[in-house]
């Protein structure tokens, strides 16, 4: 007899409900969320797992993991699609998310997700803790220039290597302001003497990545963008045709579609939103570059006939399934129309 598994993952502890293959709940118990503790329960002989399902979360890697390396059929599942089929429970409680999601692995009403590689998570570690560090880093700049505009000191236009040089100029001669600025431009200044030190982490992995350095001759694509590419799409081959990457990062409209009535709205937004967000400034910086490709100009006419910002999401579309090509491919940036394959 097949028994099926669903999990329901919190910090502390997690629920585990067991079925049958009749939908009979043969166990239920709830035991902490530590790899060797879930280990104990699903490796129980008298259980015949055919799936075991937990939902996409802060654990999730890091159980499915070890219950992959257990040698057992674990699933994580998509989180807005299991949460949707869950919300049809009149009562929600651990125990009841975990009978669900038990059921779901049995009738196989899930979407799967891709667990990422270590090395994927470790790189994209280095990027949000990088992007983490400039955003705090230019919050305090904004509160600066906002806080001193109270008493009529404008920074003005300034750059990120003469502000704090501004900063001090402007409240040389008030030293309570002085006093109140000093900290924040210390903080301001150890974020930005961090961020460098990412940044060159950064550099340096791409730099000896040969898949990286291939997506950028994709112009707009640098170092950042390759880099969040190669750590979000991870394992290429999960996509069976390139054009699919789009509507993976949320680039590709929504559809709703009853009866008679047909339509389309605007991007789906689902998926990675850095990794959108890339693209999106990926395709702004090839449109404002002064060299031209078959690329560019198919843009051009989006936008001539479209507008500009729906031609710099069909352009970061795109750039999401040429990289996908390049990288599968392992060739490099065609510039001209004649060499592009179809497949393209």
């Amino acid at each position: 007899m097949d028994h099926f598994a669903g999990l329901d993952v919190s910090v502390k502890e997690t629920s585990i409900c067991i079925v049958d293959d009749t939908g009979k709940i043969v166990r239920e118990v709830k035991v902490a969320s530590e790899p060797d503790a879930l280990l104990a329960v699903l490796q129980n002989p008298a259980y015949n797992f055919k799936r075991i399902g937990l939902e996409a979360g802060p654990l999730s890697q890091w159980l499915f993991g070890a219950l992959a390396e257990a040698e057992l059929p674990v699933v994580c599942a998509e989180t807005r699609h299991m949460q949707a089929v869950l919300k049809a429970q009149i009562n929600k409680t651990d125990r009841n998310d975990a009978r669900g999601m038990a059921q779901m692995m049995r009738v196989g009403l899930y979407r799967p997700v891709h667990v990422k590689t270590i090395r994927s998570q470790k790189l994209r570690m280095l990027l949000t803790h990088r992007q983490l560090l400039q955003s705090k880093a230019i919050a305090i700049e904004n509160d600066l220039r906002a806080t001193l505009r109270n008493f009529g000191l404008k920074v003005g236009m300034v750059g990120k290597v003469r502000f704090e040089a501004r900063i001090k100029e402007l409240v040389e001669n008030l030293p309570d302001l002085a006093a109140l600025v000093e900290p924040l431009l210390i903080v301001r200044r150890v974020l930005r003497e961090q961020m460098v030190i990412l940044h060159r982490r950064l550099l340096a992995v791409v730099r000896d990545d040969e898949v990286c350095r291939r997506l950028m001759t994709v112009p707009g694509v640098g170092p950042v963008v390759s880099l969040t590419y190669r750590a979000t799409v991870d394992v290429p081959a999960r996509f069976r045709k390139s054009k699919a990457v789009g509507a993976v990062f949320g680039l590709t409209c929504s559809k709703y579609q009853s009866g008679e009535i047909d339509r389309s709205g605007r991007i789906s937004r689902c998926g990675d939103e850095m990794m959108r967000v890339m693209l999106y400034e990926a395709a702004q910086s090839m449109l404002r570059s002064k060299k031209w490709s078959w690329l560019k100009a198919w843009a051009m006419q989006i936008a001539r006939r479209r507008g500009m910002k729906k031609a710099i999401v069909a352009l970061a579309r795109r750039l999401a399934v040429i990289m996908h090509r390049i990288w599968v491919d392992g060739t490099e940036f065609r510039w001209t129309r004649e060499q592009v394959p179809a497949a393209a």
